[in-house]
């Protein structure tokens, strides 16, 4: 066995051609993302999102041990210093160091593509489609104007849309809480596009299977979320129930955590977030996990740019990729955000084009998106100085006070 180098943090391993990191910076820039900046000693910089929505400070925290251990090592070995980060520690998982793995693990993953001088998609094994397809978000915390909303999202090159498909229940409410529903389905409908229903986990039990069997005959594109996660036994009862696709995975972070759910036979559509789920490698790695269980991909992404353009080149490249989230116009950017959108903090906005309901491929090197970093670091400095407060979310409580599922 070799000897254990000396130093509470020794250096990865190196090759002659070794490219450094020198720096790993976080940004936090409305409405609630937190981008990385990672830079080697060549110059070479690459971009990543650590966007964790609520808990800004704790992934931040997260990157003071993952900047000691890191800088200095080769930016091209990016599975080493992954597994690193990963297994080198007694704790490991959970969404706060999953997610700041994340930021670190897409800009390795952006600084290799530009160093070879290809597109993230090409390192991934090269392309299986040209397209990948989008839906947007339509629809708030308290649904509106759905049609409205619905017809614009169609007017910009949209072909599928989800909304939340409650607002604030009970434990067990009254069935006539769902009927609004139902209407709204049959709004976005009546125009022509698909519709996903995020439950988000905000529907228990006792109406979680009313909701589902009353959406049957409307062929919603999947409900997503429909209890909460850790019901395993629960979720797969439900689905034995409905012949509507089943969606869930925002809220696992690892191979391990989907693992169950693949072998309980209990949903159809995985939705990993790359920027929770430990970046392009591991969900590339749960893509493939599930495509062994004829599971589809679905990234979710009401994130900013750097996730979404690392979604896409996930998309490109995996044969069981279906869909994936944008967050263009979401009522977290146009609302509480300040109009900071999804295209604010990119200098080629038109890569993210919609046409006939999806966006091309992606061909610039590294994650194919140019990152304004100037008007990153304008952003952040609001936020350090005190003039701009970190992203909450709000805490709903029902007419007896008690708490109710929000997220």
């Amino acid at each position: 066995m070799s000897q254990i180098p000396s130093g509470p943090y020794p250096k990865g391993l190196t090759h002659s051609t070794s490219d450094p990191i020198r720096s790993i910076e976080t940004f936090y820039v409305r409405p609630r993302w937190l981008f990385v900046r990672v830079e080697t000693e060549k110059g070479i910089v690459g971009w990543g999102e650590a966007t964790l929505e609520g808990h800004t400070e704790a992934v931040e925290g997260a990157f003071v041990e993952l900047r000691e251990r890191f800088v200095g090592w080769d930016s091209a070995n990016i599975e080493d210093i992954w597994q690193t980060a990963y297994r080198a520690r007694f704790y490991r998982g959970g969404p706060v160091l999953m997610s700041a793995i994340s930021g670190l693990d897409i800009a390795l993953w952006d600084i290799k593509g530009k160093t070879l001088g290809v597109p993230i998609w090409q390192l991934l094994g090269g392309k299986v489609r040209n397209r990948c397809k989008v839906y947007s978000w339509i629809g708030g915390d308290k649904p509106s104007d759905v049609l409205a909303e619905a017809q614009a999202r169609k007017d910009e090159g949209f072909t599928a849309v989800k909304m939340n498909a409650v607002e604030s229940l009970d434990w067990l409410d009254s069935p006539r809480a769902l009927e609004g529903t139902i209407e709204r389905v049959k709004q976005v409908k009546s125009i022509g596009l698909d519709v996903g229903l995020d439950f988000h986990g905000r529907v228990h039990r006792p109406l979680a299977k009313q909701l589902a069997k009353a959406l049957e005959p409307y062929n919603p594109l999947f409900i997503e979320e429909p209890l909460l996660p850790g019901q395993q036994e629960e979720i797969k009862s439900l689905y034995g129930m409905t012949s509507v696709p089943i969606a869930l995975g925002e809220r696992l972070f690892t191979r391990q955590d989907v693992r169950p759910y693949f072998e309980a036979g209990c949903i159809d559509i995985v939705q990993p977030d790359v920027a929770h789920a430990g970046g392009i490698s591991e969900v590339r790695r749960i893509a493939s996990m599930a495509e062994t269980y004829d599971i589809a991909l679905a990234p979710h992404c009401p994130l900013g740019p750097i996730a979404f353009a690392a979604c896409l080149q996930l998309g490109f490249t995996t044969p069981n990729f279906v869909i994936c989230e944008m967050s263009w116009k979401m009522h977290y950017n146009t609302e509480a955000g300040g109009g900071h959108d999804l295209l604010t903090y990119i200098s080629n906005p038109s890569v993210f084009s919609v046409h006939d309901g999806s966006v091309a491929l992606l061909e610039g090197n590294g994650l194919g998106i140019e990152v304004d970093e100037a008007r990153v670091r304008e952003e952040d400095a609001k936020f350090r100085e005190g003039s701009v407060e970190a992203w909450r979310n709000p805490v709903w409580r029902g007419p007896d006070g008690g708490i109710r599922e929000w997220l």
